[in-house]
């Protein structure tokens, strides 16, 4: 019998003012996502993400209110799973992910991600370009820093080993992390868009779903819908070309969305504000409703 999904809504955008991805949770309501997947609805956390300065010491933007986030993230993720359902986390950003993992980590134990994003997102304070959470969120899941957010979460709550990075093509990034990843990221695996074509995108996502379900662990998911090309999706803040197609993605989520070890589901970075006809937000709704209805 498939475990029920329980869905929170979680209006943060880590730029530090209203708007943009904030719009997020209330647009796919109001596409019927919840009642695609016949899932309980718990409402919207009482957060946001205000302050477009960085802290001093951390180097983060609005560092207050992205802790107080992660708090109340870990918290519902954590009670969805200790009633035996399925957190369905709606974003909002990135910034959410800290906070999901380290509630799956409290009420499960050990876990695995998969992390289908065009970013590998392990920036840390002094290293983010921006200052904003999103660049950062599995550094903080590493328990790499910044140190105030990793202790909000509870410490590290997964290995790089038991990561995979599916659709990263940010070549700036790339160059950035490169050192980090011949490092103490050498067992994180990344594959881009070219290398998932080369694979096939149902092979790449069942392997993926085998090795991080292996002997039973669960597993999250995050998405970022920039992993999608900006063409195919222009609602989003963080547009880059040579990313997958919708189809693509479709084929990529279809054997994670049906793995009996799939624990959980986020999802970061829509911009309704960039979608006026709502039509990336219905294709968005439907993607999920495909990949999660399978199970």
């Amino acid at each position: 019998m498939s475990v029920p999904w329980s869905a929170i809504g979680v209006r943060i955008d880590s730029v530090g003012r209203a708007g943009g991805t904030e719009h997020a949770p209330a647009a796919l309501h109001e596409h019927d996502l919840l009642v695609r997947l016949g899932a309980e609805d718990r409402g919207e956390l009482a957060v946001r993400i205000r302050g477009e300065e960085r802290d001093p010491a951390s180097g983060v933007i609005g560092l207050a209110d992205t802790l107080a986030t992660t708090a109340a993230v870990r918290a519902a993720v954590r009670d969805i799973v200790a009633d035996g359902r399925r957190p369905l986390v709606l974003g909002g950003c990135c910034a959410l992910v800290p906070g999901a993992l380290a509630g799956l980590r409290d009420g499960a134990g050990a876990l695995g991600v998969a992390y289908v994003d065009g970013h590998v997102d392990v920036y840390d304070g002094t290293t983010s370009p921006t200052g904003e959470g999103a660049d950062m969120p599995m550094s903080v899941a590493f328990g790499r820093g910044p140190d105030a957010w990793v202790a909000a979460a509870g410490g590290a709550s997964v290995a790089p080993a038991d990561v995979v990075v599916l659709g990263a093509r940010d070549p700036e990034e790339a160059a950035d992390i490169a050192d980090l990843r011949a490092g103490t990221l050498a067992a994180l695996e990344v594959l881009g868009p070219a290398e998932l074509r080369a694979e096939g995108l149902p092979a790449a996502g069942a392997r993926a779903a085998r090795r991080l379900g292996a002997d039973g662990r669960p597993f999250w998911i995050h998405l970022d819908v920039d992993v999608l090309d900006e063409r195919a999706m222009p609602a989003t803040d963080y547009l880059m070309p040579h990313g997958l197609e919708f189809n693509e993605l479709a084929q990529l989520l279809a054997p994670l969305g049906s793995s009996p070890a799939l624990a959980g589901l986020s999802l970061g970075c829509l911009n309704p504000e960039k979608d006026p006809d709502g039509s990336y937000t219905e294709r968005t709704c439907a993607l999920l409703a495909g990949a999660l209805a399978a199970r």
